[in-house]
């Protein structure tokens, strides 16, 4: 029988929300397996000294958890 965990993240990128997305998984995948859903729970961005937009974007990620 297989445990599903869920953990919550956020994502930032200077180029879309799609973007902060992905670079929540990325860094995600780094620790973590067995990842099988992403939600996307809020998008938001933050207007930075010079017009720079930052994208934020906040994932729930659910992984499998593995048997010790």
């Amino acid at each position: 029988m297989a445990v599903l965990n869920t953990i919550e993240l956020e994502g930032v990128s200077d180029l879309s929300w799609k973007a902060a997305a992905q670079e929540a998984l990325r860094e995600a995948a780094k620790t973590l397996r067995g990842i099988r859903r992403l939600d996307i729970l809020s998008t938001s961005a933050s207007i930075l000294d010079g017009g720079r937009i930052e994208y934020r974007t906040q994932v729930r990620l659910t992984f499998v958890q593995s048997a010790r």
